[in-house]
């Protein structure tokens, strides 16, 4: 067993490797090799450690040091400096947004991004090597496993998960021990396992990092399931554009079958359970369990009516218990601690944590988990460190384009599932994105709705028709060229695509637009009425203005202007035709003098 004295952890999560992660592991395996620490200091690819807008993060134990915004040409300074002289590299260090301190003796607990957090799901993602087994099984990997193989009927493992309250991650909320005893009582022979790692909200990557920084999670977790319920295979349907999850799942499956832990008599107990990958195309709506299971059979993903449910009738026709990757992120933690231990978390009816994806106009972007029950203002002030450059909070979208935003007299409302659909919106996957004063909550509900109608299978006319015919409206808004009938048709389409659609997409497809109308109809009504864009930021409505004091007259702004709009003489005010203007505001940022203006 090979014995180091520092270990330096640096993320290899997609946002830090798209960032350059990857050189600067391979710059720190070549100096520290150079300057003879090979033997005493090891460096480790893991997965997210969250806090994506520090990225790429390095952090270097035993101290615990947090460098952030590390680039390839910072890797030698460390390493002579911290390394080999045992002095951390202060202008590297993270800055916390809680407190404005760089302290690179601070744990990391105590760092306002993870002083809220509570991560079970998440527990591994940045800790260990997502690729070694090893890692894994030291931090008690798949002794859930060996726990429900042996010392626990299928029974008692599902009233296991009943009792712990742990409801669906992936946006239904559905009693996930409930799904289980359904498949388990279903008669026949053979079941099927299946796991939605189709994660497709704008703005979503939960079950991505859990995939790349934890595969071993989801395997033992599903392995798991199959015992309950009584199959022998499992099929993770994983989108594509995931390769970096791809790899290590597949890499995951292959050590799991190498120690015996996949394949055949588990544990010496005659327990069979084999998981394959399916790759998905990207399509939203086959993040609906139906659609997903007609694509994992090779058909087009399309939803199909319910009932007969999957827990009867699903793959192959046969009775399939299917969750998305959060959901069993927490089982094998659940079976070790026990039913109380996850339910003393959270709500009544809410109980444990609940991963999201925080990205938007906040300071702190990347991935937060917390006990359900914590209110959107901690999420997004205190570890979300606020809104940047001093503007003003106004909406929180959360659950995805099947959500809604929430204005800022709801700040206080506490996360969990029912809280978030009484106040108007819902949890969704765990989509959390953030809007300022610039944001315009009209283009808002329309960006989201043209997300959907793109996304749309077609198969049911509400969602094919109906939706697309909304946002018609939406465009004519934003345009200017909107009527306050409009308002009414808006709201009566949403009502009756809500009733009509066929599956989750479409009926839940309006809710972006329902919100909006609620709680930012004042927006929509001066669209309408006064042709105006409160947030200044629909281009048909916008003009660019010269205040004639501020001007100097610099002839800077004429000279950028694409169409000629803007005239004056050197050192006279200057003006700007406003039929000519394209309104593309790069005379606004040219102007030294703030002497321009959106209206």
């Amino acid at each position: 067993m090979e014995i180091y004295r520092a270990h330096v952890l640096c993320c290899g999560g997609t946002g830090c490797t798209s960032s350059g992660s990857a050189q600067i592991i391979e710059r720190f395996e070549q100096q520290i090799k150079e300057k003879g620490l090979d033997k005493e200091v090891k460096v480790i690819r893991t997965g997210c450690f969250g806090l994506c807008e520090a990225g790429p993060v390095v952090i270097v134990y035993p101290e615990g040091t947090f460098y952030s915004r590390v680039k390839v040409e910072d890797v030698d300074e460390i390493v002579s400096e911290h390394l080999l002289k045992g002095r951390p590299v202060q202008h590297l260090v993270y800055t916390d947004h809680a407190t404005q301190e760089q302290d690179a003796s601070k744990p990391l607990d105590e760092i306002g991004f993870y002083k809220h957090q509570h991560r079970i799901a998440l527990r591994n993602c940045g800790v260990i090597d997502p690729e070694n087994i090893d890692e894994y099984l030291a931090f008690d990997g798949y002794k859930a496993l060996e726990k429900a193989l042996t010392q626990m009927t299928r029974e008692e493992v599902i009233d296991e998960i009943l009792k712990s309250g742990l409801r669906g991650r992936g946006g239904g909320g559905f009693p996930t021990g409930l799904k289980w005893k359904f498949t388990y009582n279903s008669p026949g022979p053979d079941k099927f396992v299946a796991c939605n790692a189709d994660e497709g909200d704008p703005g979503a990557f939960m079950d991505r990092s859990i995939l790349e920084g934890d595969p071993h999670s989801v395997l033992e977790a599903m392995a798991i399931a199959g015992y309950a319920i009584g199959a022998a295979e499992g099929y993770i349907y994983v989108r594509a554009e995931y390769p970096i999850a791809v790899k290590r799942l597949e890499i995951a499956i292959g050590q799991a079958h190498e120690y015996g832990l996949l394949g055949e008599n588990i544990f010496g107990t005659g327990f069979n359970f084999d998981i394959k990958i399916r790759l998905g195309a990207g399509a939203f709506v086959c993040g609906e369990e139906t659609a997903l299971m007609r694509s994992i059979e090779g058909k087009r993903g399309e939803p199909i009516p319910r009932p007969p449910f999957p827990a009867v009738k699903g793959l192959f026709a046969k009775p399939t218990m299917l969750n998305n990757v959060e959901t069993y992120a927490n089982v094998a933690q659940i079976i070790l601690n026990g039913a109380d231990w996850f339910a003393s978390m959270g709500t009544e009816k809410s109980k444990g944590t609940k991963v999201f994806a925080l990205g938007g106009k906040i300071n702190n972007t990347g991935l937060v988990e917390v006990p359900m029950g914590t209110s959107l203002r901690t999420i997004i002030y205190e570890i979300g460190g606020g809104i940047p450059n001093g503007k003003k909070f106004k909406a929180v979208q959360t659950g995805g384009p099947s959500g809604g935003c929430l204005p800022t007299q709801l700040l206080d409302t506490p996360v969990d599932y029912d809280n978030l659909i009484a106040a108007g919106s819902m949890m969704g996957s765990g989509g959390m994105i953030v809007m300022d004063e610039d944001d315009c909550m009209v283009d808002i509900a329309r960006f989201f709705l043209e997300f959907t109608v793109d996304e749309s299978c077609g198969k049911c006319t509400p969602c094919r028709v109906g939706t697309r015919r909304m946002l018609e409206i939406l465009n004519r808004i934003v345009e200017g060229k909107g009527t306050m009938e409009d308002l009414d048709k808006l709201e009566e389409l949403a009502q009756g695509i809500k009733a009509t659609a066929l599956c989750g997409l479409g009926q839940t497809a309006p809710n972006p637009v329902l919100a909006t109308l609620k709680f930012f109809r004042h927006e929509y009504e001066a669209h309408i009425k006064d042709h105006v864009c409160p947030a200044h930021h629909c281009r048909a409505l916008l003009q660019y203005v010269i205040d004639a004091e501020k001007c100097r007259g610099c002839t800077a702004c004429s000279k950028v202007c694409p169409a000629g709009a803007i005239s004056g003489e050197v050192r006279q005010a200057h003006v700007i035709d406003t039929a000519k203007c394209l309104k593309c505001g790069a005379c606004m940022e040219k102007c030294r003098f703030g002497a321009i203006s959106r209206q």
